[in-house]
């Protein structure tokens, strides 16, 4: 292998990694209705500055 063929396979190595890395895993995915509701509750009252719903929460029904 010469210098240069090394170079390209690094190149290629290098930008396959970094494309696998910006790919989304939840591309695809749908929320439960009940916490895309939540959600949506928890940014207006983040917007209204009533705090929004604790992790727990959102874990438990994700």
């Amino acid at each position: 292998m010469t210098i240069e063929e090394l170079k390209l396979l690094i190149q290629e190595t290098v930008a396959e990694t970094i494309q696998s890395l910006l790919i989304d895993p939840d591309e695809g995915k749908k929320l439960k209705p009940e916490v895309k509701q939540q959600l949506l509750d928890s940014l207006q009252r983040t917007q209204a500055e009533e705090g929004g719903v604790p992790a727990k929460e959102i874990r438990v029904l994700a």
